[in-house]
This record gives structure tokens, C-alpha cells and sequence, in this order.
């Protein structure tokens, strides 16, 4: 019967509109939910009979509500520096736990603070996941989750790192009166020979410990001079305490002629302590071909112009620095930094079908398809703003709209249940 079928569209339009304002309230509610994704309401029309004919039956209509997931919300300063928002695409990839066995959840929810173990973790109660870097600054990825880590930087504190990279800008003296003798290989280093120029600089080992390494220089020929890295033969097993040796050129120009130098000078100086410390692969960095970026020859006196080192012990942790691509480094209150994570962020063919966990976080569904986790700005993810927070994609006046408009879609379904009792009541009367 035809009024049957009218009083159960009316029920189910109660039941979607129902619905639809359920998707009001979450949206309203988490309107101040950092990095919150709202639900919009469809409708979809139910069909008990397709085709069109004398006696009409009613389906009705249910809800179908559709998450807004990809749609980014406006990112808002915020007051600390482990603050994060995604300028972009992609999730920040967390667990609910510090173990390797915790489950894995996305989230844009960035408004991370170090716990009262040092570990980054959300509103929440999701730890933040990155790559370790070693010392040189590279990590290992193969696309999925198990090389991930809980980032915990307080850890670090008391520490202490090998030295990694040295960094020189010096200028040699183009006037300086060539050497005429006679020059073989580790004269400088023990003495027989009196560097033109040489500059020392402090390197350190895996335990911190503080060791002197000195380049020196002598000119023998225009635009050409030979040079040595050294160290105390007490403190380095290499003999005579030599590390490296060869010939520098320049060109006419003053600049340097990389091709035809020595490449032992340019590489990496592999180092032995004597106290048995661990070292590391210290890569030189003293200029490029035809540049002006590490060593020069000019007119001018020979000078350092520049240098820096790293390593050393790892004072107390004052700040944490996150750049655009995801590098997480500590900051020391000796004024000096480590890079110590990698960020990675995580991207879906389809997030707007990926299933919601409490605490505004999501997880992998048929819908969503497979995760692609990789740097930031890569597989089409944004990059991470520090200092900075998404806010809610919540537009507070459209969802005040849809709570008057499903208000009135309810009150006319109600109305269809009532007027149909009402015809229902006429045809029972015609027994009377």
C-alpha cells in the first residue's frame, strides 16, 4: 500500500536527517581541534520500485556522510617550535606507543611537546615517528614504517659525537717567494720543513675527547704549493703523525684549480686515535673547482679566513629546530646544533577514504589505498612549517546553515508521519 511506503520514507528522512545534523555537531564541536577534518552530509535517494506507474511506492532517502580530509585548514602561528603544520598534502606519521609493535596512525594534529620522557607526542597521545640520522647525516628508508623511531632528542644531553666535517675558506699569499730545495712528503710534520702557512684546528673523537689537526703550506712554483695535514704522532697512529699530503693548484685567477690538485686533500681524512677513541670519515671541505668557497690565492697576506667543525660533547638541550624538509635538529646551549631525525610524511591515492581513530588520527582502509611514506615535498606531499598549527577546515557559518536546513528536513519528515497516520485513521473509519 502506497501510505505505508510514505510512512516509512518519512522515517527514514528522521533517520538521515538525523544523521546529517550528528555531522553538524562533530564539526561544531571540534571547530577549535587542532588539525581537525570535518564531515560533510549527502543524501542518496532509496528506490523500491524503478519504474513509474499508477500506484507510486515511496523509498525514501538515506544519509551519506563524506569526510573532508584532503581539504587543508589555515595554518596559524603557534607558540613553540615542535609545533608543526603541513604546508600541503600528506599525514605525520606517529604510533599510539613508544614500542616498535605500538599501531601506526596518521595524523595532521601536529602540536607536538616533548613528554616526561623527551619523547614528541600530540594532544593525542600519539608519538611522532622519524628517521635516525647518522653522523654523516644520511638515514635508511625502503618505503615503509619499520626503520621509523619515537623522536626523542633529550637522550642526547652528556653525549658526545665524532667530528664529521671540516670546513676551511684560507687565502695563500700569491707574493710569497717560492721553496727551492728539495721537499718530500711528512717534512712538515716532523719539522724539516717550516710551513709558509698553517693553521690549527681542534677535531674530536667518539668519547669527545679534543684533538689538535694542523694544515700547513709551502709554495714551489707560481700558482702551485704543496701541503700537509697533521697531527701530534702521540696522539695519531698514521707515521710522523702525517693524515694527508699533495700539491694545491690555483688558476690565473686566484681561484682554485681543483682538477689538478692532489684529491687527498679534497676527500674524506680517515683518522686513528691512539687512545683507541672511535672516529669518523672526516670529510674536507676546502673549496670547489673554480671557486672562490674554500681555499684562494691572492695578493693579500695568508689568513684563515673561515672554518667550522663539528662534534664535540653534547651540552644541555635548550630548543628543538625543524626545517621545511623535515630535519629535526637539537640545539645545545653551547650554541651548537645536531641534526638527529628525519621527518618522514605519509601520502594516499585517495585520504578522504581513510578510517578515523580517536584522538583526531586516521588509519589505512580499502578506500584510502596503500600509504607512500617519503620526504617531505616528495610523492606529492607538502612540506612541514614549524612554529606553526593547522586549524579546524570547519566553516562555522556553513555549518549553522546545514543545522537549519536539516532542522527543517526533519520537521517536514515528522510532518509526512503524522499526516499519514492521519489518512491511516480515515481508511480505518470507513469500517464504521
Amino acid at each position: 500500500m502506497s501510505l505505508y511506503s510514505a510512512l516509512y520514507a518519512g522515517v527514514s528522512g528522521l533517520g538521515a536527517q538525523s544523521s546529517a545534523m550528528a555531522t553538524v555537531a562533530d564539526n561544531i564541536t571540534n571547530i577549535n581541534t587542532v588539525g581537525y577534518k570535518g564531515a560533510e552530509a549527502d543524501f542518496r535517494t532509496l528506490v523500491t520500485d524503478g519504474r513509474l506507474k499508477s500506484s507510486y511506492s515511496a523509498g525514501g532517502v538515506a544519509a551519506a556522510p563524506r569526510a573532508m580530509i584532503s581539504k587543508q585548514g589555515l595554518l596559524q602561528a603557534a607558540s613553540s617550535q615542535t609545533d608543526l603544520g603541513i604546508d600541503g598534502g600528506g599525514f605525520f606519521v606517529t604510533r599510539t606507543g613508544s614500542g616498535p609493535d605500538s599501531g601506526i596512525a596518521f595524523t595532521r594534529a601536529g602540536a607536538f611537546r616533548p613528554d616526561e620522557q623527551g619523547y614528541l607526542r600530540n594532544t593525542g597521545g600519539y608519538f611522532l615517528q622519524g628517521w635516525r640520522l647518522d653522523a654523516t647525516g644520511g638515514y635508511t628508508s625502503t618505503g615503509g614504517v619499520s626503520e621509523l623511531e619515537p623522536v626523542r632528542l633529550s637522550g642526547l644531553t652528556g653525549t658526545a659525537t665524532a667530528t664529521t666535517r671540516l670546513t676551511a675558506r684560507m687565502n695563500l699569499q700569491s707574493t710569497q717567494e717560492p721553496f727551492t730545495g728539495a721537499y718530500a712528503a711528512g717534512d712538515m710534520a716532523t719539522g724539516a720543513l717550516e710551513p709558509h702557512f698553517s693553521r690549527t684546528f681542534e677535531v674530536f673523537d667518539a668519547q669527545g675527547g679534543g684533538h689538535q689537526v694542523t694544515m700547513g703550506f709551502v709554495k714551489t712554483g707560481p700558482n702551485q704549493w704543496v701541503s700537509e695535514i697533521y697531527g701530534d704522532p702521540a696522539d695519531v697512529t698514521a707515521a710522523n703523525g702525517l693524515l694527508a699530503s699533495g700539491n694545491v693548484a690555483f688558476n690565473p685567477d686566484g681561484s682554485l684549480d681543483l682538477a689538478n690538485s692532489s684529491p687527498a686533500l679534497f676527500g674524506t681524512l680517515n683518522v686513528s686515535w691512539t687512545n683507541q677513541a672511535g672516529s669518523s670519515p672526516i670529510s674536507l671541505n676546502l673549496g670547489s673547482q673554480d671557486g672562490l668557497d674554500g681555499l684562494t690565492q691572492f695578493g693579500s697576506a695568508s689568513a684563515l679566513i673561515a672554518s667550522s667543525t663539528d662534534g664535540g660533547m653534547l651540552n644541555n638541550l635548550v630548543s628543538v629546530e625543524v626545517s621545511k624538509d623535515g630535519i629535526v635538529s637539537a640545539v645545545f646551549d653551547d650554541g651548537t646544533s645536531r641534526p638527529v631525525f628525519q621527518l618522514p610524511m605519509a601520502t594516499f591515492a585517495n585520504p578522504d577514504g581513510l578510517s578515523r581513530l580517536p584522538g583526531n588520527a586516521y588509519t589505512v582502509s580499502q578506500q584510502s589505498g596503500n600509504v607512500a611514506i617519503g620526504r617531505p615535498g616528495e610523492l606529492g606531499s607538502g612540506t612541514i612549517s614549524a612554529g606553526t598549527l593547522e586549524a579546524s577546515n570547519v566553516d562555522l557559518a556553513q555549518e549553522f546553515t546545514n543545522m537549519i536546513r536539516f532542522q527543517r528536513a526533519y520537521s517536514a519528515s515528522s510532518k509526512i508521519i503524522t499526516t499519514v497516520d492521519d489518512m491511516l485513521q480515515e481508511v480505518s473509519a470507513l469500517k464504521r
